[in-house]
């Protein structure tokens, strides 16, 4: 079970950390450790296919449009921190059956 600094809610939406694993053989978003979610990504780290490939991956997770997912933190760290807009209520239930 995912705990509270892996994600937390926000006035219009949540925030997110993912540890991201480039080149993983294939997308999936899953529970990491209780301070961040892990995701493993196809795309290499080269010219942002894998930030692009996370924020895909995010908001096909979240049923959120890929627009609602915005990388505030980590551009090219392992580590990210990302918003998700959308409703609290449901994003935050999502986030709780990872």
């Amino acid at each position: 079970m995912i705990g509270p600094a892996a994600w937390r809610a926000v006035d219009d939406g949540l925030a997110i950390a993912v540890r991201v694993t480039p080149r993983g053989g294939r997308d999936a978003l899953a529970a990491g450790t209780a301070e961040h979610f892990a995701a493993r990504l196809a795309a290499a780290p080269v010219d942002g296919a894998a930030n692009a490939g996370l924020v895909a991956l995010v908001a096909k997770t979240f049923g959120v449009p890929k627009r609602a997912v915005t990388i505030v933190a980590g551009e090219t760290a392992r580590l990210k921190r990302l918003h998700i807009v959308g409703d609290v209520a449901t994003l935050a239930e999502i986030a709780a059956g990872l």
